[in-house]
């Protein structure tokens, strides 16, 4: 038996709309992975190719990402399904520290950091440097820098293996939902009983969007959709970490209201903006430091106030609806 043949078969699995130069970077990386034993499986709304042996195309029609990668996961052959995105690409060795992982016959699946590539524009990279900062990021984010290892029971598709057999009886991605299908998937997956490992050397590289406009509109479309899993998942989604930046939010406009009703309050309203403000510039300062560069930390800084104040409203609007347009 060769050694290929004695590994686990992994189906990597790349849902997109079209190819773009990012899944072209991401093929060419699986194509330097050190483990051999992997299919490559890419679906898009019409039927393409680029004339890799390597890589079957699949064509879903005009479909969710969810759809895509349940499609995938039908048509694939591996144990283990591998999910990465169309504008990511994997480090060297991304399936072999996988594979070990899932060594341990408790683990259900596998997710790691998507660490911002170097080559990205300065306004991506801020991108980056905001949801790694410990005011941006908070305590998730280990997912976008390597941390330790840990347990964790919601983890996003960007770079998430699965057992088959583990995202078979969860009923796949089983949704429309985007973003947020990952929460109902790792939702049944624990619910189950099954556990989900963070693994820092399984790492991806994961293209961001840039500062502002596109950046915020991704923060937003993530609050909204975790609001509304907040009310309908709260197992794993109604946390105070979620709810943190809309608490702000709401004591930013209505602090200096309940102010006039109790003027002593209005100093403890200050000093709370005040920290925020001292808590800003410390991150900024974090970010000038690691990055090498003052004006990174300064746009970062920015950045971070108004990704808070976007996804604390979007947070908010997504908790009141009623169901999320699909």
């Amino acid at each position: 038996m060769s050694t290929a043949e004695a590994l686990p078969l992994v189906s990597v699995i790349i849902p997109c709309r079209t190819t773009t130069p990012e899944l072209d970077q991401c093929l060419d990386a699986l194509h330097r992975l050190v483990y051999p034993n992997f299919e490559v499986l890419v679906i898009t709304d019409e039927p393409a190719s680029d004339g890799r042996d390597s890589v079957r195309y699949l064509a879903s029609g005009a479909v969710g990402p969810a759809d895509k990668r349940d499609q995938g996961a039908r048509e694939s052959r591996g144990t283990i399904l591998a999910f990465i995105d169309d504008d990511a690409y994997p480090d060297g060795q991304w399936l072999r520290k996988a594979v070990e992982v899932f060594a341990d016959p408790q683990v259900a699946a596998v997710g790691g950091p998507g660490v911002t590539p170097p080559e990205d524009s300065f306004l991506a990279r801020a991108s980056g440097w905001i949801s790694s900062s410990y005011l941006g990021g908070g305590v998730q984010r280990y997912r976008f820098i390597p941390e330790k290892a840990r347990w964790v029971d919601d983890y996003p598709s960007m770079n998430f293996l699965v057992r088959r057999s583990a995202f078979e009886k969860a009923g796949g991605f089983g949704t429309h939902f985007f973003p947020g299908e990952d929460t109902k998937l790792c939702l049944a997956i624990v619910n189950d009983g099954g556990k989900i490992r963070y693994d820092p050397g399984v790492l991806v590289y994961h293209h961001r969007r840039n500062l502002i406009v596109p950046h915020l509109r991704q923060i937003a479309q993530y609050g909204i959709h975790r609001g509304h899993f907040a009310r309908i998942y709260p197992r794993t989604s109604r946390r105070l970490n979620y709810a943190l930046p809309s608490l702000f939010l709401v004591g930013l406009i209505l602090g200096p209201l309940i102010s006039l009703a109790a003027p002593p309050l209005w100093f403890v309203y200050v000093a709370a903006v005040a920290l925020y403000g001292v808590a800003l510039a410390l991150s900024g300062a974090e970010v000038a430091v690691r990055s090498r560069s003052l004006a990174m930390g300064v746009v970062t800084a920015l950045g971070i106030a108004l990704t808070h104040l976007v996804y604390g409203g979007a947070f908010i609007k997504g908790f009141a609806a009623r169901s999320l347009e699909r």
